[in-house]
């Protein structure tokens, strides 16, 4: 696997860091020995994957979690808090963390609807907001922002994520042109199904041809590294075969 210098001793912050994809992150950016914050729901969860990753690279880098609830703001301020008192400042950030709700328009209700902006598109929101002011400093800055293919269809029973995703792919277009001049690189990467627990919740699709999540994985680290003066910030991971 390549690795790549340039993210050597950065500090990442990953949400949604124990699912399918942002564990497969969290692996990677740890492979190229950059120092971790993560956070998830679950306090176990992390507490393995702390585990398992020092037991790989402990001796190279640095490792914290937080466990909270993005849709608890209260639980959004302890983790930053958090972040700041162990890694203190963050140069990439990823936002993984997601909810996809399935069901029809009908069926939906106001709580299905608060709770997918406000893990979709809000927790993204404040975390760009707090952590990019250290990249701006520092003058190089990496987001991420973990979207989707419905960012750019609709699909029907899925209006809710389909709306949030779109949004989140609006507000990184926004936040790349903002940010650009201070050397921060916005990126929306919106794959297809994925072969995770998310991903089997897709319905009338194949999942033996959904993506890998490691290969997402490594395209974000690739990403990261890019440090030239030409940028893909917008970036659909289609699946080869679809059945």
């Amino acid at each position: 696997m390549l690795k790549y210098e340039i993210l050597e001793n950065r500090n990442c912050f990953i949400t949604g860091a124990t699912g399918g994809i942002g564990r497969c992150i969290a692996m990677k950016m740890a492979e190229n020995k950059c120092n971790l914050f993560l956070t998830s729901t679950n306090i176990t969860k992390l507490k393995n994957l702390k585990e398992e990753i020092e037991s790989l690279y402990g001796e190279k880098i640095k490792i914290y979690y937080e466990r909270g609830d993005l849709n608890e703001i209260q639980d959004i301020k302890k983790i930053i808090t958090m972040a700041r008192e162990k890694i203190y400042t963050v140069d990439i950030l990823v936002n993984c963390a997601g909810l996809f709700v399935v069901k029809s328009l009908f069926d939906s209700n106001l709580d299905d609807f608060d709770t997918t902006f406000n893990l979709n598109i809000r927790a993204p929101f404040i975390f760009c907001k707090e952590f990019s002011k250290d990249m701006i400093k520092s003058r190089w800055g990496r987001i991420i922002n973990i979207g989707s293919s419905s960012a750019y269809a609709g699909n029907k029973e899925t209006s809710l994520y389909c709306a949030s995703k779109h949004a989140l792919l609006g507000f990184s277009r926004a936040l790349h042109d903002e940010l650009k001049k201070n050397n921060i690189r916005t990126y929306c990467v919106s794959p297809s199904g994925a072969k995770t627990e998310m991903g089997k919740l897709i319905k009338n699709q194949n999942f033996d041809t959904f993506i890998d999540p490691k290969e997402i994985a490594e395209y974000v680290a690739f990403i990261c590294s890019f440090d030239g003066g030409m940028i893909s910030d917008e970036i659909r991971l289609n699946r080869m075969v679809i059945e």
